[in-house]
């Protein structure tokens, strides 16, 4: 792959030229949504995973099908419901008729998983998901089964009805890059997703990028260099979130009760890195990080009751200590 381009520059400016590419033909299918097609393929290359939320009808699961097809990568789709195990994703071993156990893959193993309302199953089967999204492999019976690269996982989460449902714990929402809330899509837009819907004729896409293409620029993202400043303002943001400690803001003493850890700097830096990459810059600046801490820190910091019952979101406490 890297013989293909003389030099990192000319292998950045073709990333910029795909990313378009990517963008133009998911618009085809996808009306609007603009910010979550760029942070879903943002995440993409930064080897990260996304939540999203919204409520149902908004066109998640068609999003997420679109992006397998022209990213060319295989994909499945999991429904999590109350009664799903934990072999039911990953897999599960059977007696052959040669009396050996064999392994029967799960829909785990795929490119792009959606895991389709996430809280809706109990923690231990969430937690096999998770293992996967970590490790990028899983274990049955004591063996480790690697996943195929690139591997990404698109959680969509319902934020009505929270009947028999079950939240993730902070620790398996922080294995998420980013958290992205869905909108209901503007008039024009809407009527646009109608006449498309309702007519005779369904848009079809087609294939931009291959999976070992898509491994080499993830490879190439992680090689741009950040200045110092950038790499300090990030780590100090995200230390601003953290109540009761030297840095934290006078927001979250007040706010929070729990603030982000390393990950979350982790991410902005390398999100920053690919946000900077699709602007045609050679390396990111504040500006970068800024434009992706909303999605990074969302479900990352814990609002107090006094938060609540002052009706300040989370999304406003972001913009505070931006």
């Amino acid at each position: 792959m890297t013989t293909k381009y003389p030099s990192d520059v000319e292998a950045l400016n073709a990333f910029v030229e795909k990313y378009n590419a990517l963008k133009l033909e998911i618009g085809k299918v996808i009306v609007g949504q603009d910010d979550i097609v760029k942070n879903s393929l943002i995440s993409i290359f930064s080897q990260g995973h996304v939540l999203l939320v919204g409520v149902p009808g908004l066109a998640k699961t068609l999003l997420v099908n679109t992006i397998s097809d022209v990213l060319g990568l295989s994909y499945n789709r999991i429904q999590f419901t109350p009664d799903l195990m934990p072999s039911d994703i990953i897999g599960t071993e059977i007696l052959d008729e040669n009396r050996k156990f064999k392994f029967i893959a799960g829909p785990v193993f795929a490119n792009i998983i959606l895991a389709d309302e996430i809280n809706r199953t109990p923690p231990k089967t969430q937690s096999a998901l998770l293992e996967a999204m970590q490790e990028k492999s899983v274990t049955v019976a004591g063996k480790a089964y690697k996943l195929d690269a690139p591997f990404f996982v698109l959680a969509t989460q319902n934020p009505i009805e929270q009947e028999g449902t079950y939240p993730l714990p902070e620790a398996q929402l922080d294995r998420f890059m980013f958290n992205l809330i869905l909108d209901y899509p503007e008039f024009n837009e809407e009527l646009d997703i109608v006449k498309r819907t309702t007519g005779g004729d369904i848009d079809s896409v087609s294939k931009i990028i291959e999976a070992d293409e898509i491994l080499f620029f993830q490879q190439l993202m992680r090689k741009i260099p950040v200045a110092d400043n950038v790499l300090e303002y990030a780590v100090k943001l995200v230390a601003k979130t953290r109540p009761n400690t030297p840095s934290a803001h006078p927001w979250a003493n007040s706010y929070l009760n729990w603030g982000a850890g390393p990950r979350a700097s982790q991410f902005l830096i390398v999100g920053a890195k690919v946000h900077a990459a699709i602007n045609g810059k050679y390396s990111p600046d504040i500006e970068d990080v800024k434009a992706i801490s909303l999605p990074v820190l969302r479900h990352r910091i814990v609002r107090n009751y006094k938060a609540e019952a002052e009706g300040i979101s989370v999304d406003k406490l972001i913009s505070e200590l931006l």
